[in-house]
């Protein structure tokens, strides 16, 4: 980032209530900066930020930016339109993105940045764990809660970082790590690409962004990853599954007591086994992509695996909010392939028992781009409840181009037992009436889809 910052100034970030976004404002604040923001959520987050001592708007105004600022962080959900926005132009304070500010404290450090279309929140926490359980205390901004780690974020007091770097709006461009993760690449945020051709441009572009002397991580079974491989000229090691993984996992099965075990061949040199409380193939791949890292960082190999045998998983990722009667289940899952996993994964775990999916589109624009996709993801749920979607970065123009009722039409054109149920309430009344012992009910989407599942929680233990 090529703006110089005095120690005495303010930074403001516009949309601090994110959780990407609360989390740097707080390192940015241990840094010694002074430090404001404003959100109009009103959610749990801004009370802990106002804690420690960083000053909480709770409205956007124009007049919320102090008079010391010397630099605006708006998130990527901002639009230019804000008043805050305009205000600072006024003045003539620079404003950046959050993904900047992320590259300028990465750059202080020995950044490990965590990349791909899926699984970037899940390897992210399970790399801080892991270096955190022995006995580091690594840095790290995580774009999901962790309870373990007590949080999203920690200014960290070693020379590692780790964060995730998203592709959307390419704010991966602003990261220049010194290790990178790429777990895989497909079609996603195609309001923003064009599609897979430029998202490749965009991920050859962050891997080559890597610093001289850092490593490339990939998982070996993704051929869009194999396509821009060839650029990067610096060293590069693989894991996976694939007979030519460096890191290979071996063996994968589930135990009589619920708990994933595989094996990792370490170079062809030598296997050791790793019992995990995460299921699913995905998340072998993730902790495969952990252990790539941990290891050749020199992290002892007992302690990174007794980090993946502890780590107990991030909030809203297969997430159990109820297990007595029937099981109720929060997950971020929001994209076909996430859904694919997350459903086959239920099925194989979860023997003989009804799957009901409710499932809360994300944006318009993923809907109607992957619709014929998202049709297809739903063959191991019996039962498939769709809201309407949850509207987020849409145009008013794009709202009106598709709806859920014409993805329940297509899941229904796939042979799935699907219904429209608009609302929240209705949903919650279809629930109360019809969930039968031994259910599972998984909560699908990136919205506020679980406040249903919370509120069935909440009514079944009073």
């Amino acid at each position: 980032m090529n703006i110089k910052l005095s120690p005495n100034k303010n930074i403001h970030f516009i949309g601090i209530g994110g959780t990407g976004m609360s989390g740097i404002a707080s390192i940015v604040y241990s840094m010694g900066f002074p430090v404001s923001g404003s959100d109009s959520s009103g959610n749990p987050i801004l009370n802990k930020l106002s804690e420690i001592g960083i000053k909480i708007f709770n409205l956007h105004n124009g007049a919320n930016i102090p008079g010391d600022t010397q630099l605006v962080v708006k998130s990527a959900a901002i639009p230019e339109e804000n008043p805050e926005i305009f205000s600072a132009k006024l003045r003539n304070i620079p404003v950046i993105k959050y993904a900047k500010i992320l590259g300028y404290v990465m750059d202080m450090k020995k950044g490990i940045a965590i990349s791909g279309t899926h699984g970037k929140t899940t390897t992210t926490s399970l790399i801080a764990y892991i270096l955190k359980n022995c006995g580091g205390n690594p840095g790290y901004v995580i774009g999901g809660v962790v309870p373990q780690l007590g949080g999203s974020s920690a200014p960290g007091e070693n020379d590692y970082f780790v964060a995730e770097a998203c592709e959307f709006d390419r704010s991966f461009h602003n990261i220049k790590p010194m290790y990178a993760i790429l777990n895989n690449i497909e079609e996603d945020h195609l309001d923003y690409y064009s599609g897979l051709d430029e998202i490749l441009e965009a991920f050859k572009e962050f891997i080559l962004q890597i610093k001289p002397g850092g490593i490339l991580f990939y998982s070996v079974s993704s051929d869009n990853i194999k396509k821009i491989l060839p650029d990067y000229k610096g060293r590069k090691i693989c894991y996976g599954y694939d007979t030519e993984a460096d890191i290979k996992g071996e063996n994968y099965y589930i135990d009589d007591y619920g708990k994933t075990r595989f094996v990792i061949n370490i170079l062809g040199k030598e296997k050791v086994q790793v019992k995990m409380q995460l299921f699913g193939m995905h998340n072998v791949i993730n902790a495969l992509a952990a252990f790539s890292v941990c290891f050749y960082i020199g992290i002892p190999i007992e302690d990174i695996l007794a980090g993946i045998e502890g780590f107990t998983g991030v909030k809203r990722r297969f997430e159990i909010l109820y297990d007595k009667n029937f099981t109720l289940v929060d997950d971020y899952a929001h994209h076909p392939t996430e859904i694919r996993t997350v459903l086959k994964y239920s099925r194989k775990k979860f023997k003989n028992r009804r799957i009901i999916s409710v499932f809360q589109p994300h944006q318009h624009s993923r809907t109607r781009f992957l619709l014929e996709d998202f049709a297809k993801s739903f063959s191991d749920a019996d039962i498939i409840i769709v809201p309407d979607i949850y509207f987020v970065r849409d145009s008013e123009i794009e709202k009106k181009m598709i709806s859920s009722k014409d993805l329940m039409k297509k899941i229904v054109e796939n042979s799935g037992n699907a219904f429209y149920i608009p609302s929240f309430d209705e949903i919650e009344k279809f629930l109360n009436d019809n969930i039968m012992d031994n259910d599972l009910v998984i909560f699908m989407g990136a919205g506020n889809i679980n406040e249903i599942g919370y509120n069935i929680k909440n009514r079944c233990e009073v």
